[in-house]
């Protein structure tokens, strides 16, 4: 805190989160300390590169009023992060019930007999905070634990989330089984119409010979049931 005879100035000096192509403001509060109304003014080395909002107002007595500066987009990075703007902030003494309308230049002017006080501030560029790291896939840590079924039907609320490629590469593998069972099904139903039409040509054959069925035509039968059920599992 810079502290003088009128204002208390908090921080004492500006400091910007410096990022190339980026608006950057920060602020400071004036603290009238006094019982005396206090004119105050805002100016820089480099006018063109900042703006001040307000740049001169009136701080009533035992109040405070903030000041934001907003440094404009830079386009280069200054070496070392160095800066060598300054501000100075004057504060003058008031009469009662003045308003920002009041100011002039004349206020500051010691030589006029005014009570006026400067304080210099000096500008610090300041590294940005860096993001958040991601979290890797699969981590415990920073990971939103999601609900998932078990093999014995449970539900389990810190499984890990599945990647979007994990979960294609498991619907592709489900697309092909089922496809794969589909052939083996149609091929297991086109064998046994061929088994039952062999069949049938054999009891007719069978029924021409014997006049009944032949034992070799109930092993046949038997054996096609355990064949379709082995199949249509």
């Amino acid at each position: 805190m810079s502290t003088g005879d009128l204002l208390n100035i908090e921080p004492p000096e500006l400091q910007f989160p410096f990022e190339l192509k980026k608006q950057i403001s920060c602020s400071m509060q004036l603290l009238n300390k006094t019982d005396k109304h206090v004119a105050f003014k805002v100016k820089t080395t480099n006018p063109k590169k900042y703006c001040v909002r307000p740049n001169s107002g009136i701080v009533l007595p035992h109040s405070t009023c903030n000041v934001v500066v907003t440094m404009q987009a830079q386009k280069e990075t200054p070496p070392d992060m160095q800066c060598k703007d300054k501000f100075l902030l004057q504060g003058a003494v008031a009469s009662p019930g003045a308003t920002p309308k009041d100011i002039t230049p004349e206020l500051f002017n010691k030589e006029s007999g005014n009570i006026v006080e400067e304080c210099k501030l000096k500008v610090n560029y300041v590294a940005p905070p860096r993001p958040p790291s991601p979290v890797r896939e699969g981590s415990e840590e920073g990971s939103s634990p999601r609900a998932s079924i078990s093999d014995n039907g449970s539900i389990d609320t810190n499984a890990a989330p599945r990647s979007f490629a994990e979960s294609n590469d498991k619907s592709s593998e489900a697309m092909a089984l089922i496809s794969k069972l589909t052939e083996e099904k149609n091929s297991a139903i086109q064998q046994s119409k061929r088994l039952h039409q062999e069949l049938e040509l054999l009891r007719r054959q069978g029924n021409k010979s014997s006049g009944g069925i032949s034992l070799m035509y109930v092993l046949l039968i038997g054996l096609l049931g355990l064949l379709l059920g082995y199949m249509l599992k």
